[in-house]
Order: C-alpha cells, then structure tokens, then sequence
C-alpha cells in the first residue's frame, strides 16, 4: 500500500485571531503547519511567538528587518494613512514564505487574510496583487475566504477540499469570534497590530528622517523609538523621558554621537546625531543644553549649571 503524502504548508503568523484561525481550519484538514513569524525595525514577533507556544504551533521567526527597511524608503504601492505600506510589506513576506517553501518542499503558503477586512491590503484587487507580486501563482490560500477567490491549485489538486474553506468578507468579526468558541481558542490579541508604521506620530519622525537621512540604518529607527525628537539645521536633539528612554538612548549611541547631561541634577540624557557634514554648530550645542536643563524638574530654573559631555 503507498503511503499517503502528508501535504505541509507555510502560515504567515502575526499571533492575531486571523491567522490563529487560518492555522486551526488547515489544521482540521490534517495538514502540517509551520507558522511563520516576521520580524523587522518597526514590529518584533514576541507576542507571536507566545501565542504560537500556548497553542503548540510549530513555528519559525524570520527577522527581514535590513530587506524591509530598504523596501520601507520606497515601496512600489505607496503608503497607508502613515507611513505603512502595507501592499508591499505582506508581497515581500510572502516572497520570502515563497522562497523557504521551495527550499524546504512545502506545498503552499497561507495566510489569515480576509477579503475587505483593511481597505489598503485586503481588497479583492490588492489581494491579486499581493499573490501576483509574490510570484506563488496560485499556490497561496486564504483559508478564511477562499470562498470568494479563485480556486488555488491545492485546492484543484485535493490537497484540501474547499468545501471545508470559508467565505468571511468584511470588517464584522462575529464570524471569527464565534469560530474561536468553537475552536477553544481564548487568548488573542485585537486586530489593532503592532506595527509602529500604521502609527501617524511614529511615521512623521520616520518622514523627517528619511528627508535628511535616506540612507538610514536600523540603529537610526531605533533611536526614533524613544524620546523627544527636534531637528536643528540637519541635526538631531533626542531628550529622554524617563530613566527607560535614557537607557534606551545610551544603548543605541553610536559613534560621532554627543551625549549630554546635566552634572548635579537628575534628568534626561540628550544625544545630538549629525546627519550632514562638518562638525556640530555651536547653536545646536547650545539648543540641547537648553532643552536638557528645561527637562530636568529641579534644574529648570537654575543659572549657570554644569554639564556632562561626551562624544561617543
């Protein structure tokens, strides 16, 4: 007797109840699952991966965080409301979901999409644009409205059977939750993510940055993650706002850096980064000083203090 072939697909896994369900349908069909996590600068995959091991999911994080930025600084969709360019973002996951598929001989890929749920990615058009951008010509499944799309090739080769697929459309999420009654499922998060672009105060710093800075790293998103932030002829002040912030701060310091703070009173630490040329004027110097004796509660309304600098 030949042995049946056990058929293993690839789940894009934010830990949301989307993909929690997209999981637990496929998984009903016998299919072997991994779900993938995606990490980058602007969102990290911690409450993924604690989801994943409360429902004992086999799971992978994947960090892209180099790729995605580069595809962040021009996407070839555009933007969201903010600076989230959520087309291009779920095309370059699904690329990547493409390439691990083909190495690793899974079957197909999938993910907790539904048709109309978020008006930029997940309408009917920009759902065929995201699968033809991935280049999985047809071996891409969103199990949670397969209904409604054009039959897959897993689906058309028996591999799953598309009537125990579903036909969810739209923002309501009474059909997902009363899916979760039925599956046991109690702990997820709400379908607000946790990706800092879809944040509008978040993507006006990442504007200003990119403006003076196209060429910016990682360690410049993770400066813009705390503090205050003013630019100065081409240059940088970051204040911090707690004793976290100024931790953070001084972790993410890198060389040509100033680091200023006040010498006898508790308050923030300021860094100054030069994004153009030359050395730092003396009026930006003096700017920060200013802002850090104003930060600081106990020294705001002293003369003649002292400070502590360092040019990292």
């Amino acid at each position: 007797m030949i042995k049946k072939k056990k058929i293993r697909a690839i789940v894009l896994f934010s830990g949301g109840l989307d993909s929690i369900l997209a999981i637990k349908i496929l998984e009903k069909q016998k299919i072997e699952i991994l779900a993938l996590i995606f990490e980058s600068y602007f969102f990290n995959g911690e409450e993924a991966e604690k989801i994943a091991k409360e429902l004992k999911f086999n799971f992978r994080i994947f960090d892209f965080s180099e790729e995605h930025l580069k595809m962040v600084k021009n996407p070839k969709y555009g933007y969201g409301r903010a600076m989230n360019p959520c087309v291009d973002c779920h095309a370059l996951m699904l690329k990547k979901a493409k390439e691990i598929m083909e190495k690793e001989k899974f079957d197909f890929v999938a993910t907790g999409e539904v048709l109309g749920e978020r008006p930029m990615s997940q309408n009917a058009g920009a759902l065929k644009l995201i699968e033809k951008q991935s280049a999985l010509d047809g071996y891409l499944i969103r199990p949670l409205s397969a209904k409604l799309l054009i039959e897959s090739i897993p689906e058309k080769s028996g591999w799953i059977k598309r009537s125990e697929l579903l036909d969810i459309s739209g923002r309501s999420r009474k059909r997902q939750i009363a899916l979760a009654e039925e599956f046991a499922i109690k702990n997820y998060p709400s379908p607000a993510g946790g990706c800092l672009l879809t944040e509008s105060a978040f993507g006006e710093r990442l504007k200003k940055l990119l403006i003076n800075c196209p060429n910016c790293g990682g360690n410049d998103i993770e400066l813009l993650k705390s503090g205050r932030h003013l630019w100065e002829n081409g240059a940088k002040i970051i204040i911090g706002r707690n004793k976290d912030e100024n931790e953070k701060l001084g972790e993410s310091a890198k060389k040509g850096d100033i680091l200023i703070q006040l010498k006898d009173y508790p308050g923030p630490l300021t860094i100054i980064r030069n994004y153009q040329k030359g050395k730092i004027k003396k009026e930006i110097l003096d700017k920060a000083r200013e802002l850090t004796q104003y930060y600081s509660l106990k020294a705001r309304n002293k003369k003649d203090l002292k400070f502590k600098e360092k040019i990292f």
